[in-house]
């Protein structure tokens, strides 16, 4: 008896850790704008915790046509749970990036904070995504990443007409990567606002085809009911734009930014930290999530 009340009070305990995740977290966060420089290719949008301590980074790159500050409020939830990321206005000069971060990037963090470099993630959305796959398994980077994410990533118009950095082989468990993967997918990307316009993540070149190349240990997450720039927060002319060319769910897209939050938060915590119980338990129970996640796959050998 003792013993089954001690495992209950610790599935509540842990359910309560992983409603928390999707909800801001307590650190106060910095937003710092970087300039190019002779030893920075392109400017950077960084979030970082202002606490004295070392943190895990994340490197995110935004996707094709878009700007890292539509990701703000997204990337500001993931730093709010104790974590560094930063993101490049450009992705062409990936290698010189990773350089910059390894030699300056302590330099631009509020005072006392300190980036742990052995404790480095990549992920990008839509092509930023496809981008985070190819340097991940780039074994040339001069920075060695622990976990990978693709947040509803794209490779192209279709099989045919793929876009570089080239990742797809359309072989199952392909990817000669060592490390973890966690792909979200969007469950209306694959869909058009109209005939005359493409989806913004059509079958064969999506989400899907990313996870079923990953090798495990890997997961798969599906935002059900949202669409590929549900989680953006774009303004002016190119909020229209959006919204026009691209499929939209008609739920919060708040919420859709809480799942995906929490989703990288709990992976991170799982492979940059050691700390898995969340994690576990988003897959076991994907309806703790703020929206529909459907499927919700997990591989782990």
């Amino acid at each position: 008896m003792h013993g089954n009340w001690q495992s209950k009070h610790r599935e509540r305990h842990i359910k309560m850790g992983v409603s928390s995740i999707f909800e801001v977290g307590n650190e106060t966060i910095d937003t710092i704008n970087v300039k190019s420089s002779s030893s920075l290719p392109c400017s950077l949008l960084v979030f970082s915790p202002t606490k004295k301590a070392p943190y895990p980074v994340l490197l995110f790159f935004h996707g094709f046509m878009l700007q890292p500050s539509w990701y703000k409020s997204l990337l500001q939830h993931i730093s709010s749970h104790r974590y560094i990321i930063v993101a490049p206005q450009e992705v062409k000069t990936v290698q010189k990036i990773a350089e910059w971060l390894i030699n300056n990037l302590k330099s631009v963090l509020p005072e006392k904070v300190q980036p742990d470099l052995e404790k480095v993630a990549i992920s990008g959305h839509s092509k930023g995504g496809n981008t985070a796959f190819a340097v991940a398994l780039d074994s040339s980077m001069p920075l060695k990443f622990s976990a990978l994410l693709g947040i509803d990533p794209v490779a192209g118009c279709s099989p045919s007409c793929l876009r570089p950095p080239y990742v797809l082989e359309y072989i199952p468990r392909i990817f000669n990567q060592s490390i973890p993967v966690a792909v979200i997918g969007a469950g209306l990307s694959n869909q058009s606002t109209c005939c005359l316009l493409p989806s913004g993540a059509p079958n064969g070149v999506n989400h899907a085809e990313f996870f079923n190349e990953s090798k495990p240990p890997c997961y798969y997450f599906l935002a059900k009911d949202y669409g590929h720039a549900d989680m953006l927060q774009a303004d002016g002319i190119m909020a229209i734009l959006i919204r026009i060319m691209m499929k939209s769910g008609k739920g919060s897209k708040k919420s859709m930014r809480r799942a995906v939050g929490g989703i990288v938060v709990a992976f991170l915590k799982a492979y940059l930290e050691g700390q898995i119980d969340d994690l576990n338990e988003i897959v076991k129970s994907p309806n703790l999530a703020p929206i529909i996640l459907d499927p919700v796959i997990s591989i782990k050998d």
